[in-house]
Protein backbone atom coordinates (compact mmCIF):
# COMPACT_ATOMS: atom_id res chain seq x y z
CA UNK A 1 0.00 0.00 0.00
CA UNK A 2 1.21 3.45 -0.65
CA UNK A 3 1.37 6.29 1.26
CA UNK A 4 0.26 8.66 -0.85
CA UNK A 5 -3.32 9.16 -1.27
CA UNK A 6 -5.43 10.90 -3.71
CA UNK A 7 -6.87 13.67 -2.26
CA UNK A 8 -10.82 13.70 -2.80
CA UNK A 9 -12.63 17.33 -1.70
CA UNK A 10 -15.58 16.89 0.43
CA UNK A 11 -18.32 19.62 0.95
CA UNK A 12 -16.56 20.50 4.45
CA UNK A 13 -13.11 20.92 2.59
CA UNK A 14 -14.62 23.95 0.12
CA UNK A 15 -13.30 27.28 0.64
CA UNK A 16 -15.14 29.05 -1.55
CA UNK A 17 -13.61 32.71 -2.49
CA UNK A 18 -15.52 36.33 -3.36
CA UNK A 19 -12.91 38.12 -5.98
CA UNK A 20 -14.34 41.23 -8.53
CA UNK A 21 -12.91 41.71 -12.05
CA UNK A 22 -13.49 45.08 -13.75
CA UNK A 23 -14.05 44.01 -17.42
CA UNK A 24 -13.50 47.44 -18.46
CA UNK A 25 -10.80 47.93 -21.48
CA UNK A 26 -10.55 43.87 -21.27
CA UNK A 27 -10.53 41.54 -24.00
CA UNK A 28 -13.86 38.92 -24.08
CA UNK A 29 -12.14 35.42 -24.70
CA UNK A 30 -9.61 36.13 -22.15
CA UNK A 31 -11.57 37.44 -19.52
CA UNK A 32 -14.33 34.57 -20.08
CA UNK A 33 -11.49 31.92 -19.99
CA UNK A 34 -9.81 33.11 -16.77
CA UNK A 35 -13.94 33.30 -15.10
CA UNK A 36 -14.33 29.64 -16.44
CA UNK A 37 -11.74 28.60 -14.54
CA UNK A 38 -11.73 30.33 -11.22
CA UNK A 39 -16.09 29.43 -11.26
CA UNK A 40 -14.98 25.76 -11.59
CA UNK A 41 -12.07 26.02 -8.83
CA UNK A 42 -9.16 24.93 -11.42
CA UNK A 43 -6.75 27.50 -9.84
CA UNK A 44 -6.56 25.61 -6.74
CA UNK A 45 -4.92 22.57 -5.46
CA UNK A 46 -8.09 21.26 -3.73
CA UNK A 47 -10.00 20.93 -7.21
CA UNK A 48 -11.80 17.90 -7.45
CA UNK A 49 -13.63 17.41 -10.81
CA UNK A 50 -17.10 16.34 -9.33
CA UNK A 51 -17.51 19.00 -6.57
CA UNK A 52 -17.93 22.45 -6.79
CA UNK A 53 -15.21 24.10 -5.33
CA UNK A 54 -14.96 27.37 -7.59
CA UNK A 55 -14.87 30.57 -6.58
CA UNK A 56 -17.69 33.26 -6.42
CA UNK A 57 -16.77 35.83 -9.49
CA UNK A 58 -18.32 39.50 -9.70
CA UNK A 59 -17.94 40.92 -12.96
CA UNK A 60 -18.17 45.37 -12.91
CA UNK A 61 -17.87 47.36 -16.21
CA UNK A 62 -19.53 44.56 -18.70
CA UNK A 63 -20.76 47.26 -21.15
CA UNK A 64 -16.94 48.40 -21.61
CA UNK A 65 -15.75 45.18 -22.47
CA UNK A 66 -13.37 44.76 -26.01
CA UNK A 67 -13.94 42.79 -28.93
CA UNK A 68 -11.15 42.35 -30.80
CA UNK A 69 -11.15 42.63 -35.21
CA UNK A 70 -14.39 42.77 -36.91
CA UNK A 71 -16.42 40.17 -33.87
CA UNK A 72 -18.43 43.63 -32.32
CA UNK A 73 -20.14 43.80 -35.66
CA UNK A 74 -19.82 40.51 -36.81
CA UNK A 75 -20.11 38.02 -34.02
CA UNK A 76 -24.16 36.90 -33.88
CA UNK A 77 -25.92 34.95 -31.05
CA UNK A 78 -28.83 32.65 -32.05
CA UNK A 79 -31.63 31.58 -30.86
CA UNK A 80 -35.06 29.99 -31.17
CA UNK A 81 -38.81 30.82 -30.47
CA UNK A 82 -40.02 27.55 -30.20
CA UNK A 83 -42.34 28.21 -33.27
CA UNK A 84 -41.31 26.93 -36.92
CA UNK A 85 -39.16 29.09 -38.48
CA UNK A 86 -38.49 31.18 -35.44
CA UNK A 87 -34.85 30.82 -35.58
CA UNK A 88 -33.80 34.66 -34.27
CA UNK A 89 -30.29 36.29 -34.06
CA UNK A 90 -28.55 39.31 -32.64
CA UNK A 91 -25.28 41.20 -33.54
CA UNK A 92 -22.65 41.75 -30.22
CA UNK A 93 -22.94 45.31 -30.98
CA UNK A 94 -26.18 45.37 -30.28
CA UNK A 95 -26.03 43.80 -27.48
CA UNK A 96 -23.81 45.77 -26.00
CA UNK A 97 -25.53 48.79 -26.81
CA UNK A 98 -28.94 47.25 -25.68
CA UNK A 99 -30.56 46.54 -22.23
CA UNK A 100 -28.79 43.95 -21.15
CA UNK A 101 -24.85 43.85 -21.73
CA UNK A 102 -23.72 41.81 -19.35
CA UNK A 103 -25.74 39.18 -21.26
CA UNK A 104 -21.91 39.30 -23.67
CA UNK A 105 -19.50 37.76 -20.17
CA UNK A 106 -23.10 35.48 -19.25
CA UNK A 107 -22.57 33.90 -22.37
CA UNK A 108 -19.53 33.65 -22.99
CA UNK A 109 -18.41 31.84 -19.70
CA UNK A 110 -21.59 30.11 -19.62
CA UNK A 111 -19.93 28.26 -23.49
CA UNK A 112 -16.67 27.56 -21.20
CA UNK A 113 -18.44 25.90 -18.25
CA UNK A 114 -19.30 22.15 -19.01
CA UNK A 115 -23.12 21.48 -19.27
CA UNK A 116 -25.19 19.53 -16.96
CA UNK A 117 -26.12 19.99 -13.25
CA UNK A 118 -22.51 20.88 -11.77
CA UNK A 119 -22.21 23.27 -14.61
CA UNK A 120 -25.21 25.18 -13.99
CA UNK A 121 -24.81 25.21 -10.12
CA UNK A 122 -21.02 27.14 -11.19
CA UNK A 123 -22.75 30.17 -13.43
CA UNK A 124 -25.36 30.51 -10.25
CA UNK A 125 -22.11 32.23 -8.65
CA UNK A 126 -21.29 34.43 -11.98
CA UNK A 127 -22.57 37.70 -11.12
CA UNK A 128 -22.09 40.49 -13.60
CA UNK A 129 -23.08 44.28 -13.68
CA UNK A 130 -23.08 46.75 -16.46
CA UNK A 131 -21.77 49.60 -14.30
CA UNK A 132 -19.22 49.78 -11.82
CA UNK A 133 -21.58 49.05 -9.05
CA UNK A 134 -22.25 45.70 -7.26
CA UNK A 135 -24.31 44.95 -4.04
CA UNK A 136 -21.88 42.55 -2.99
CA UNK A 137 -19.85 44.65 -0.54
CA UNK A 138 -20.36 42.50 2.82
CA UNK A 139 -18.81 39.63 0.99
CA UNK A 140 -15.23 41.66 0.67
CA UNK A 141 -14.20 40.54 -2.37
CA UNK A 142 -10.75 40.63 -3.55
CA UNK A 143 -9.74 42.41 -6.74
CA UNK A 144 -8.59 40.60 -9.22
CA UNK A 145 -6.30 42.48 -11.80
CA UNK A 146 -6.53 40.63 -15.22
CA UNK A 147 -4.99 43.00 -17.29
CA UNK A 148 -1.41 42.68 -15.33
CA UNK A 149 -1.76 38.63 -15.52
CA UNK A 150 -1.13 39.16 -19.70
CA UNK A 151 -0.20 41.72 -21.34
CA UNK A 152 -2.90 40.27 -24.71
CA UNK A 153 -5.37 40.51 -22.09
CA UNK A 154 -5.92 44.20 -22.89
CA UNK A 155 -6.19 46.17 -25.98
CA UNK A 156 -2.52 48.24 -25.61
Amino acid sequence: MSKFKTFSATPADIQKDWCVVDAEGLVLGRLASLIAMRLRGKHKPSYTPNMDCGDNVIVVNAEKILLKGNKRTQKTYYWHTGYPGGIKSRTADKLLDGRFPERVITKAVERMIPRGPLGRLCMKHLHVYAGDEHPHAAQQPQKLDVAAMNPKNTAR
